[in-house]
């Protein structure tokens, strides 16, 4: 087996690194985590940390990127191979209430975001990362119209925006209320869809 390079030494050591910090992230919370456990939990120094990340706030940004992705993944991963929209709707009410209101994600996101309110460079990322956060679920949105044949509304992005800020309200409020229903998030993305005459 060939030896690995320094370039895939240093990306492995980096992804065990965020991996490992978003199990902590999740599951203890982002400011009790001390990058001293990250790197031990991983099985490195705290030198193999700052080799990689400048600051903690760059590896809890490394750890959002991540988690987003995953999420997006398996909201895709919910509407695939259904052929009609009530279907999809079926499938997105089913990962919303499975996915909406996580206590580790939503814990994290808050957490992230007030602890480094305070840091210019750190909100301008998070900024950054909103917008793309929005124009990937406005995408995801588009191709979903374009396949049934519906003609929304209101823009994807647009949608992409409603569907966004109250998934973000209803989340917080059922990390605390587990029982709170989704069907608020579900009913908005019922009437982006059914009011809308579909295209001949």
């Amino acid at each position: 087996m060939a030896r690995m390079t320094r370039k895939q030494s240093h990306a492995q050591t980096r992804e065990r690194l965020v991996e490992t910090a978003k199990r902590l992230f999740l599951a203890d919370g982002y400011n009790v985590t001390s990058l001293e456990k990250v790197a031990a939990e991983a099985g490195f120094s705290k030198g193999a940390v700052y080799s990689n990340f400048a600051t903690k706030h760059e590896l809890g940004l490394a750890v959002i990127d991540v988690v987003h992705v995953e999420r997006a993944e398996s909201l895709g991963e919910a509407l695939l191979h259904q052929d009609t929209m009530a279907a999809r709707i079926e499938g997105f009410a089913r990962w919303a209430d499975a996915n909406i209101g996580d206590v580790g994600w939503t814990a994290l996101e808050v957490e992230f975001a007030t602890s480094t309110r305070h840091l210019p460079e750190v909100r301008a990322e998070l900024a950054t990362r909103r917008r793309s956060l929005t124009a990937m679920l406005g995408s995801l949105i588009q191709v979903q119209a374009e396949q049934l044949g519906i003609e929304l509304p209101i823009s994807a992005d647009e949608a992409a925006l409603r569907l966004l800020s109250l998934g973000i309200g209803l989340g917080v409020q059922r990390a605390i209320d587990p029982e709170m229903p989704v069907s608020a998030l579900v009913d908005l993305v019922r009437s982006l869809v059914e009011e809308p005459a579909v295209r001949h």
